[in-house]
């Protein structure tokens, strides 16, 4: 039997700065003194959010905090989600980048996968010359380290209209951290690691040509990568948060069903409701969406798994 497993859901863990309360509209979430709505499910309680995931077809979640809670109170953030860590639930923490023996502490203890990161850090991208020890330990520890992008990142006064600070600013940013890592060969000198980016890396690979032609004359990024760019980009994996099944099917092509992860941003309006949907539409060869729907998921959670591509 095939299980499934949501990569791509958050949870706020309580004390951190955020305040959850519920009125006769939804949900509002609370921070540096801003509301929000977008969540419009279960934020914080466990066992709530657990049920939202039975009503969606998941067997089992991986869990991680609000991208903007990120970096704040790691070590009380961590305990916490490493406490939710059960039969159904994976959890993946926050570190500080430029301190990468928090993040060897942290996968030393075990009890959490990984981390989330977000696509930029006071204004630098992640292939930065000042993260290359987060990415060096990230590789030999083996975490699973899950790229989101910060949500408001750029200050372009366009994108605060018709919503297009999350439609179209948030994957651009992953888009652009995507490429940064790929051109400062972040992923060819660290083979082995598992970086999964959010909403099926935004644009990045509608931009592979572009990035491969650029790399055959440009020399900065001749300096830094010596295989093509799309060598790079294969070695991502990808969630299935795109609302779209051509994009999907394009996904799974170019990174190969072994990529692709099950994911529903859950629990926000740009979310999935009933994530496998989608991919079960597909028809996928049987194998293929057993690995999407789950297997992918299961085999980067094992950190002593030895046996990816």
């Amino acid at each position: 039997m095939t299980v499934v497993v949501d990569a791509h859901a958050h949870v706020i863990v309580p004390g951190i700065g955020a305040e959850v309360r519920w009125d006769e509209r939804g949900q509002v979430v609370e921070l540096d003194g801003k509301a929000i709505r977008a969540a419009v499910r279960e934020f914080v309680d466990l066992d709530r959010i657990l049920e939202e995931q039975d009503r969606a077809g998941v067997d089992r979640v991986v869990l991680c905090p609000w991208v903007n809670l990120v970096g704040r109170q790691t070590a009380r953030q961590n305990e916490a989600l490493a406490a939710m860590v059960g039969p159904r639930v994976a959890a993946l923490g926050t570190v500080d980048l430029e301190r990468p023996d928090e993040l060897v502490e942290l996968m030393r203890d075990g009890r959490l996968s990984g981390v989330e990161v977000a696509a930029s850090v006071g204004g630098d991208y992640l292939g930065h010359d000042r993260f290359a020890g987060f990415w060096a330990a990230a590789e030999e520890a083996r975490a699973l380290v899950f790229v989101h992008p910060t949500t408001r990142g750029f200050g372009i006064e366009a994108l605060n209209d018709y919503y297009l600070w999350n439609t179209a600013g948030n994957p651009l940013e992953t888009t652009i951290t995507a490429a940064h890592l790929t051109m400062a060969g972040v992923l060819e000198r660290h083979h082995g690691l598992r970086v999964l980016l959010a909403h099926a890396g935004g644009a990045i690979l509608s931009l592979r040509g572009r990035l491969r032609h650029s790399h055959t004359f440009q020399p900065d990024a001749r300096a830094r990568l010596s295989e093509s760019p799309v060598d790079s980009l294969r070695r991502f994996y990808l969630d299935t948060v795109t609302h779209e099944e051509t994009l999907l099917e394009a996904a799974i092509e170019f990174a190969g069903a072994d990529h692709v992860l099950l994911g529903s941003d859950y629990p926000f309006d740009m979310g999935l409701e009933r994530p496998a949907e989608p991919v079960r539409a597909l028809g996928l060869a049987p194998e293929d969406e057993a690995l999407v729907l789950g297997g992918n998921a299961l085999r980067l959670l094992d950190r002593g798994s030895r046996s990816e591509p």
